[in-house]
């Protein structure tokens, strides 16, 4: 992916990244594929959104611009799963109705509100308890590339000893809470909240296309409440040198490729293994930390 190549290719000095630049439209497409293209494969939007902006020479778009095209992969998931969210939501109320709470929506009702409990309660508590989180060394590229390589290896290990023997049906109130916990991982930059659940969901014994399927459902009230949350403070502080032009391009192609990237991976999952994923985060990650060690980008 581009992130790698200009990692290697990026011996000019970097650009000022001090604060939010001017971003033309084919940055703003070029962003919004990386937005759409990394938030739900399991490699770490965080970590590509930052590094690759200033790899490329760049700047900082600015958090506000990241925020606001982030809305594009929010309106392709909820898209894509709409009839999986209707089966799921009016299946539970009838199921309620009848007091079948074995039934297999409502099953998965709970499990994903109990799901979105973990990373909600610790995201809370890491602004209670570091309120300048954002600027913490947790967030610098170093920490991201070492995440990144935990997770390349935690996720070559599910690969390796999952047994794969359960199906989307199967999923249980357990299964959400589970996976739930390993979502709030995601919190740590660079550990990817895909990955991080299709990695629970590959130990816990699903199918590779059922872990990846429940990790979007699990994942939409998170991504929607985190995404809005950031979208409000971020535009408190105004939308930096993007014009509204960049950013209406950026989000439709956030969108685009984000529904692109939900549907291949559903695909692909269902006949191939993780594999050429463990690899590319592996790769990734040594290959940010090479390029620290050798000055051709910015630990920042």
């Amino acid at each position: 992916m581009i992130a790698l190549l200009d990692l290697f290719l990026a011996q000019t000095p970097a650009a000022d990244v001090s604060g939010p630049v001017q971003i033309n439209l084919l940055q703003a497409i070029i962003l919004g594929i990386v937005q759409g293209l990394t938030e739900f494969l399991p490699i770490s939007s965080t970590a590509h959104l930052k590094v690759v902006p200033v790899a490329l020479g760049w700047g900082d778009p600015g958090v506000a611009y990241t925020a606001v095209i982030q809305l594009g992969s929010i309106v392709a998931v909820l898209w894509y799963f709409w009839k999986d969210l209707t089966t799921i939501i009016f299946g539970a109320a009838e199921a309620a109705a009848k007091q079948d709470y074995k039934s297999h929506e409502f099953q998965m009702a709970l499990g994903i509100a109990f799901g979105t409990i973990p990373i909600v309660f610790f995201g809370l508590l890491i602004k209670i308890l570091i309120p300048d989180f954002d600027n913490s060394p947790l967030r610098n590229l170093s920490s991201i590339a070492l995440a990144s390589i935990f997770m390349s290896l935690l996720l070559g290990i599910a690969e390796k000893i999952g047994k794969r023997h359960r199906t989307y049906e199967k999923l249980t109130l357990q299964d959400g809470i589970l996976m739930g916990l390993a979502q709030a991982m995601a919190l740590i930059p660079g550990c990817s909240r895909s990955g991080s659940t299709l990695t629970a969901g590959l130990f816990m014994g699903l199918e590779r296309s059922a872990a990846a399927r429940f990790s979007f459902l699990l994942g939409i009230p998170a991504i929607t409440i985190a995404g809005l949350i950031e979208l409000k403070s971020a535009l408190g502080e105004g939308i930096g040198g993007a014009g509204i032009v960049s950013l209406i391009v950026g989000t439709i192609s956030a969108f685009v490729f984000s529904y692109l990237s939900i549907a291949w991976l559903l695909k692909f999952l269902q006949t191939q293994n993780t594999w050429i994923f463990v690899w590319y985060r592996l790769a990734f990650g040594v290959a940010i930390l090479t390029a620290i060690g050798g000055g051709a980008l910015q630990n920042i």
